[in-house]
């Protein structure tokens, strides 16, 4: 399990990545990867094509970030979740929240 943080050209370009099992265990690993971004406009993508397996914790986890995201007037994009994580995310209605790409 890891969480990759990856800031692009643009300081108001921030991509976390989500290996294998995205759970509580990653509470803090995932806070810590977007905490520091004070950048106004700032784009979050969460890139979960390696993420095999996403709880109820880690739905909580991304509207933590989306509500960081709002505080500095960016937005978060989900990118590439697998079959299993985009159900998930179908059933919670995220897609009513952010954008999700496929």
């Amino acid at each position: 399990m890891s969480v990759k943080k990856i800031v692009g050209d643009s300081a108001r370009d921030l991509t976390i990545a989500i290996d294998d099992r995205f759970d509580f265990s990653l509470h803090q690993l995932f806070r810590d990867s977007y905490s520091g971004a004070e950048e106004t406009g700032t784009v979050f993508t969460l890139d979960l094509s390696k993420t095999s397996y996403m709880d109820s914790s880690a739905l909580g986890m991304i509207l933590l970030l989306k509500d960081h995201a709002e505080k500095v007037s960016g937005k978060v994009i989900i990118k590439n979740p697998s079959d299993s994580v985009a159900k998930i995310l179908e059933i919670a209605q995220f897609h009513r929240l952010m954008t999700i790409e496929k």
